[in-house]
């Protein structure tokens, strides 16, 4: 949660924190845009690198925003409750509803690193990242 503190005492994160509680995943998540819209009062738009090493998944969380996502190196499995685990390639990609429970979100490669790009519209205030609880 220091490095979090750290983003955005340098300007590069509102005070909305990533996650909603303590619990962080272990991938590495940079916010690389991130806007408040016009034609959506009290809606923002976040744009997100997020970096799996080997092997490396994250925790059980949902959204309260829309997410989509797009495989940029590497393949992730991804798991939305309901739907069936689905490993995505680089170049392909996947949409998650606002409030999905999104309970496998892994690197598929015990020895590759992977990464996605990952657009958001949600709340203001919300937060990109909320652990579910067991």
């Amino acid at each position: 949660m220091k490095t979090l503190y750290l983003i955005a005492a340098l300007g590069l994160l509102p005070v909305a924190p990533l996650y909603a509680h303590e619990t962080a995943p272990a991938e590495k998540i940079q916010v690389l845009q991130e806007k408040l819209l016009k034609n959506l009062p009290d809606k923002k738009a976040m744009m997100l690198a997020v970096d799996y090493a080997p092997g490396q998944s994250s925790i059980a969380h949902k959204h309260d925003g829309t997410a989509m996502a797009y495989v940029l190196e590497g393949a992730i499995t991804s798991q939305v409750k309901g739907e069936p685990a689905i490993t995505y390639k680089a170049g392909e990609f996947w949409y998650e509803a606002a409030g999905s429970e999104h309970l496998v979100s892994k690197n598929a490669s015990a020895t590759q690193p992977a990464k996605l790009l990952v657009f958001m519209v949600m709340g203001k205030d919300e937060a990109v990242l909320i652990p579910l609880k067991d």
